[in-house]
């Protein structure tokens, strides 16, 4: 391994960026009194902190300083006294070399505290004071305002708003804010979250309204499948809203949702996650939020009950919208209607701008698929996914719905007025793209389009399946927030994005919803089910969601805190499944998903896989355990570290002699068997070699097809690869046919399918009550790209030590990978030239050190900067 103009070490300048808050992009209302810090440093090789200081400054107080002997950077503790309600401090760093040198301080960061005591809370919830059907999908929302006066100079203004139900606020006729879907979905009885805008600018002197419009969102509307459940969390629909004025004299006004405030109908006549929106636009109330509209009219709220107590701020970034995407065609079907394409299968919304007489109705239905020319809708079982717009006959009216989301790349437009074909050329109809607003921190690309593409769809699946909390699919009637999927996606999720906070915040109601013996649910928020689901058993590989998902973060984001929280959670399952076991250490009763939809499993019972759930079972008690043991050690639990370390080797033992035979095969002969025992360690090294020899054998006697299902599809190429079996590895992901990772991608899929063919090769749709194109589970093997085909992974957690070693083959003749880890910018580049000579450049973030490990070359200790190196062809060929 030659090296091409590697940087010598250079103390050089250092900077320091301006530090982040906790997991949040935007430190504003947040929850915590003692919120961690995160900072990233730009500076020469060999460069390495040795100490920080942190300066904070409060309103009405001089600076304070902290100076720490440290080399830490990432979410290190907060250095002063614990936040007040409402504060305001703005935040510095600098940093101290080994050489004793300071850097210059860092730009400041502004963080303000939300409302952190119940106390705090005046806001009582206020809805619609008429009669409503409770077990209606047809409960017209309501619209709510406040008219109040503004007597003095305005310094500051906060709005913390939240609802029972959805909210889009407004303020003098102005919106507030840009949050979607908000305050999205938790265990409400517990947390329900709240919002805080700054609404300075909105305020004037003199008469001011405030008021916001409802929808049913997730707290009241229907969720669930078999026709679903209505008003899970509560039947009103409420708005908890709390503005808060400061007068440059220093008084405060407080302009509160309470019995003063006034309620009417609204233009939207129906609204739903599932059903989509109807809106008449004969029926809008111009001015509704503005101090001059005439409210006689309206009728006085009724009150709803909230515990102040259960109101948190949020943990990360609401949902917003993210993209607009056009169509690329108008189809015209066999049946003679219209259909947009927009070239991509996406979550979000449709926006029309559109001219037509008064009362005209334009509806707008969606799809994923076409079928026989058709949309294909049968997939979205029970969800109705149309959205109806009925004109007010104005010029040129723009309407998008607000409160429900979709997962189509197909739109069917019935009653447009004029033609269709016209209105897409003059972008009168486009997709708004929605998600929880998370930074993009992850990207791959290849010499293979195809791989490309798949890593693509991979990216899309995500995107669409975090509004909010991280569901298995957004367009049918479920979408909810499965522990499996997650557990087995979370790997790749916190590689291509930021999801620190939005997963910290879904672990919070995973330990809420959790039951007193342990128990994790299938999904959180738990909803009720009417098949299986109903009531709550204990499953593996979905309950281990609450050891795995928390060790995932710490190794993506060196959350050591959120591991602590998450601890009592993760340790109730682990005891739980150890009862369940008993003293043989072998989870072989009970209700068990196994290796759910692997190819060979009926269309009809996806749990029905080739290879036994309760080995399946076994095998995630093994590692859990392990995975436990491991997080009581990073938390300094010594004692406890040890008892699991010992379970785990109890379980491991017990696999061995129930699952493996005297032949050395396993009881289930199957790919997902051995892959499982391969990554989760579970046989001695000798019998892992015999076992990744078996598992090549199966995939090449499968014609280099996937055999399994969600919990083996995660690990299988890492088993073979382990076990020195890379070229089948890569047959497998290049395999084109069904079942195969590229085999949608040649169907022309632009997401992840729940099934590997939810669509037939003829095709058709998958029968199968399941058949989703939106699903990420399967997309865990993006992880393997990243780590393997790329070459680029955590080697401690939080990236402070990353490990390069990319392993070539499929006929690749490049791959890159890119990370913005807490510390900054990771990156590989590898090319094959014709002549077989190998180049790798990489780039190592300031406050890192990395090891590269390439085939055939002794590993080398990289420390910050750039690097590219060469190895000969004749090296490379003896590697191979």
């Amino acid at each position: 391994m030659t090296s091409l103009g590697e940087p010598g070490p250079d103390g050089g300048r250092v900077a320091v960026q301006a530090p982040t808050v906790e997991h949040h992009r935007e430190p504003f209302g947040i929850g915590e009194r003692h919120p961690r810090l995160s900072w990233r440093t730009d500076a020469g090789p060999g460069w390495r902190q040795a100490g920080y200081e942190i300066e904070l400054v409060r309103p009405g107080a001089a600076a304070a300083t902290t100076r720490v002997e440290s080399a830490d950077q990432v979410l290190v503790p907060w250095p002063g006294a614990p936040l007040r309600s409402r504060e305001r401090v703005t935040i510095r760093v600098r940093v101290r070399g080994g050489d004793g040198a300071w850097s210059a301080w860092s730009p400041v960061t502004t963080a303000e505290a939300g409302l952190l005591d119940p106390a705090d809370w005046h806001a009582r919830p206020v809805g619609a004071g008429w009669p409503e059907g409770p077990d209606s999908d047809d409960r017209r929302p309501a619209v709510v305002r406040h008219a109040f006066e503004v007597d003095g100079a305005v310094a500051s203004a906060r709005l913390y708003i939240t609802a029972h139900g959805l909210f889009e606020p407004e303020l003098n006729g102005h919106r507030v804010g840009r949050d979607a879907m908000a305050p999205g979905w938790t265990v409400y009885g517990k947390r329900l979250r709240y919002h805080t805008y700054d609404v300075t600018a909105l305020l004037r002197p003199g008469a001011n309204a405030i008021g916001a419009w409802l929808g049913d969102g997730w707290y009241r509307g229907r969720l669930g499948w078999r026709g679903g459940f209505r008003n899970l969390f509560g039947s009103d629909l409420s708005l908890i809203a709390q503005l808060e004025i400061r007068y440059a004299g220093g008084r405060t006004q407080v302009v509160a949702t309470g019995a003063d405030w006034l309620a009417a109908t609204g233009p939207i006549v129906r609204t739903g996650n599932y059903d989509g929106e109807i809106y008449d636009a004969r029926d809008e109330r111009p001015g509704w939020s503005t101090p001059e509209y005439d409210d006689s009219g309206w009728t006085p709220v009724q009150l709803a009950e909230r515990d102040p107590a259960t109101l948190v701020a949020p943990d990360g970034p609401p949902v917003r919208l993210t993209q607009e995407v056009r169509p690329v065609g108008v189809l015209r079907t066999p049946s003679g209607r219209q259909v947009l394409d927009f070239g991509q299968n996406l979550v979000g919304r449709p926006w029309i701008r559109v001219d037509g007489e008064r009362g005209h109705t334009v509806t707008l239905r969606t799809a994923e698929v076409l079928e026989d020319g058709e949309l294909c809708r049968r997939p979205l079982r029970g969800a109705q996914s149309t959205d109806v717009y009925i004109l007010a006959g104005r010029d040129r009216e723009e309407w998008e719905p607000r409160f429900t989301f979709h997962g189509f790349r197909y739109i069917e437009v019935e009653g447009w007025p004029g033609s269709l074909d016209d209105a897409v050329a003059a972008g009168d109809v486009t997709a708004r793209v929605y998600h929880s607003d998370m930074a993009r921190t992850g990207w791959f690309e290849s010499s293979d389009p195809l791989l490309n593409r798949l890593h693509d769809n991979v990216v899309w699946s995500m995107r669409g399946n975090f509004i909010d909390v991280p569901t298995d699919c957004p367009q049918r009637d479920e979408r909810v927030g499965w522990t499996g999927d997650i557990q087995v996606f979370g790997p790749t999720a916190t590689f291509l994005y930021d999801c620190g906070g939005v997963l910290g915040s879904w672990l919070r109601d995973v330990a809420a919803e959790q039951l007193p013996d342990g128990t994790v649910p299938w999904y959180v928020p738990v909803i009720p089910a009417k098949h299986m689901w109903t009531p709550i058993r204990p499953g593996a590989g979905w309950g281990d969601a609450a050891v795995l998902v928390p060790w995932t973060l710490l190794q993506s984001h060196g959350d050591a805190g959120l591991l602590a929280r998450q601890y009592p959670s993760a340790k109730a399952w682990v005891d739980l499944v150890d009862r369940l076991a008993g003293p043989g250490h072998v989870w072989d009763r009970g209700f068990q998903l196994g290796d759910w939809l692997d190819p060979l499993a009926p269309a009809d019972d996806p749990a029905a896989a080739t290879t036994d759930r309760h080995l399946v079972a076994t095998a995630y008690f093994a590692w859990s355990a392990r995975c436990l043991a491991d997080s009581a050690r990073v938390l300094g639990r010594t004692a406890e570290a040890g008892r699991y370390t010992e379970l785990a080797d109890q379980v491991r033992a017990a696999f061995r002699r129930r699952y493996r035979t005297a032949s050395g095969r396993l009881t289930s002969d199957s790919q997902t068997a051995y892959a499982l025992a391969i990554v989760f360690e579970l046989l001695p090294p000798d019998e892992a070699v015999l076992a990744g020899g078996r598992l090549a054998e199966l995939v090449a006697a499968g014609g280099n097809r996937i055999g399994t299902g969600f919990l083996g599809t995660p690990v299988v190429l890492d088993a073979l690869e382990r076990t020195g079996h890379l070229d089948t590895a890569y047959d497998l992901l290049m395999q084109r046919e069904c079942p195969s990772w590229l085999y949608p991608v040649t169907q022309g899929a632009t997401t992840i399918w729940e099934r590997w063919d939810s669509q037939l090769p003829d095709g058709t749709v998958n029968p199968g009550q399941m058949t989703s194109f939106n699903h990420y589970a399967f997309g865990a093997v993006a992880d393997w790209l990243h780590r393997t085909v790329a070459g680029i992974a955590p080697a401690a957690p939080g990236y402070r030590r990353i490990l390069f070693r990319p392993r070539p083959g499929g006929g690749l003749t490049s791959a890159s990978a890119a990370h913005d880890t807490p510390y900054g910018r990771a990156s590989i580049r590898w090319e094959l030239s014709p002549d077989g000579a190998f180049t790798v450049a990489v780039e190592v973030p300031s406050g890192t050190v990395a090891t590269l490990d390439l085939a055939g070359c002794e590993p080398r200790e990289l420390d910050a900067g750039t690097h590219r190196f060469e190895v000969s062809a004749a090296a490379t060929a003896l590697a191979s």
